[in-house]
């Protein structure tokens, strides 16, 4: 047929196409990538592996000052910004639709972890270590939790940063967690009617300070930190399609930092006051989840569904 060698030739460049990206991403990224987390490269992305849909990874990641920029963060589904400590926060970082190649820094659990992660069936959970009064609770807990010493393997500590923001993981070595993923667990659809054309939206922790700008250009809410733009390593700003501030009950936990602080434990089950940004708009209403096994549900004031946007989620666990 005339056409055969036509094809046949459109095979083979097709082939040695992919064999040349395939080349090209050895040659930048490497083995352990990132050598140097703290120089960020907007269009290097990590995102190189597509998750099965009932593969559910989390990583606890560190983002105080010393740990900036992070690595991976874009590739998340959703990212919980939990209050610990001293009034500062730490990132939940939810993995299920793709994993990057590298994700971090890496830090420890907090007792917010076990009720929160419920919802997503039995997912892995990474992080550095815990006090060693909640190490009996995650162990209970319906997950599988691994660390540097579970699994060295999958860790790398980078050079150029300091102990202990240094600890950096490879999500494909880490082994599957099961579960409902965050399309399952979180409802997505059409925004509902009303809400409020906003630009920018503040939340304030005691000693840390988020604010989401609305861009047009690419519909998403780009994530500022304490007053400067959050940065990833690999994609620039962190972004999000919706921002979910969730005011939520907090308890006094059984841990002390060495300054004396009480660690603080979020309390996700039950019901409460939310605003949730997407498209532009701000919509206040209300958060419910009846129990740990249930996902979260949002509702207008007038008690319509609030559905997510399709799109990275970020959920900030805030003190009433």
């Amino acid at each position: 047929m005339p056409g055969k060698p036509i094809r046949q030739l459109i095979a083979a460049v097709s082939v040695f196409a992919v064999v040349g990206a395939a080349v090209a991403a050895l040659l930048l990224f490497g083995d352990d990538a990132p050598t140097r987390p703290g120089a960020p490269q907007r269009g290097s992305s990590a995102v190189t592996t597509p998750a099965p849909a009932d593969r559910v990874l989390v990583v606890k990641i560190d983002n105080v000052a010393a740990a900036r920029p992070q690595t991976g963060l874009s590739a998340a589904d959703v990212v919980y910004v939990e209050p610990v400590e001293g009034g500062l926060t730490r990132l939940a970082a939810v993995y299920s639709s793709r994993l990057p190649r590298v994700v971090g820094p890496v830090r420890s659990a907090r007792e917010t972890d076990v009720e929160l992660l419920a919802q997503y069936g039995h997912p892995t959970l990474a992080f550095s270590g815990a006090a060693p009064e909640i190490l009996p609770l995650l162990r209970r807990a319906s997950m599988t939790t691994v660390t540097e010493r579970r699994v060295p393997r999958a860790y790398f500590r980078d050079g150029a940063r300091p102990r202990p923001h240094n600890l950096f993981a490879r999500p494909d070595l880490l082994p599957a967690g099961t579960g409902p993923g965050p399309r399952h667990v979180l409802d997505t659809g059409p925004a509902p009617g009303g809400g409020t054309p906003t630009a920018s939206h503040a939340v304030g922790f005691r000693a840390a300070s988020y604010e989401f700008r609305w861009a047009r250009r690419d519909a998403r809410w780009h994530v500022w930190l304490d007053g400067s733009p959050l940065l990833t390593t690999e994609a620039g700003q962190a972004a999000a399609a919706t921002v979910v501030v969730q005011r939520v009950a907090i308890r006094q936990g059984a841990v002390e930092d060495a300054a004396g602080s009480v660690s603080p434990v979020a309390r996700t089950v039950g019901t409460g006051p939310v605003t949730v940004l997407r498209d532009g708009r701000a919509f206040p209403g209300t958060w419910s989840r009846p129990s740990a096994g249930e996902g979260t549900t949002f509702t207008t004031a007038s008690g319509e569904p609030l559905p997510l946007a399709e799109g990275p989620v970020w959920i900030l666990l805030v003190p009433r």
